[in-house]
């Protein structure tokens, strides 16, 4: 059996005047933020991408969708994790499981896990119970504690078909 492990994370500045989606659920921030790049920002997503990306050595989701190709502006993070999922499916691997975390402290988080897990699950193709989405504060700390931004970690294990 071959199987390779791939590791991810990304943060994403807080900002007036943008959405603030993780998991592809839009979601309300007390103070109106969301989440500022050129895609949708969901750093969820993106973390769990560069995970599967680098799982094969592929490098990131950068190589991939280029933060200076306006094709790419405000993406839905879902579809071009659907790109992922086809290019693994193409090199014959299979996604065994993803484990995540996101870093905010605020908004809460937890009502909103499970569709977060049901979205991810759907666009991976793989069942929802092989999709492990927690999420934390930062104690006040950090950029993520203050909320300048939110972060993401993720891990995924990957086999060979």
């Amino acid at each position: 059996m071959q199987i390779r492990i791939g590791n991810g994370y990304d943060i994403h500045r807080l900002v007036v005047g943008r959405r603030l989606i993780l998991g592809g659920v839009l979601l309300e921030h007390p103070e109106g933020l969301g989440l500022d790049g050129h895609s949708d920002a969901d750093v969820l997503v993106h973390a769990i991408m560069d995970a599967l990306l680098g799982a094969l050595g592929l490098g990131d989701i950068g190589k991939f969708f280029p933060p200076d190709n306006p094709q790419w502006k405000n993406a839905d993070s879902l579809v071009l994790l659907e790109n992922i999922e086809k290019l693994i499916s193409e090199k014959n691997w299979k996604i065994v499981n993803v484990d995540s975390v996101i870093i905010a402290e605020r908004p809460k988080l937890k009502n909103h896990i499970d569709l977060m897990r049901n979205n991810i699950a759907k666009r991976l193709r793989i069942e929802i119970d092989f999709v492990g989405i927690k999420a934390t504060t930062n104690e006040r700390l950090g950029p993520e504690g203050r909320e300048e931004g939110i972060s993401s970690h993720a891990v995924v294990l990957l086999e060979k078909e």
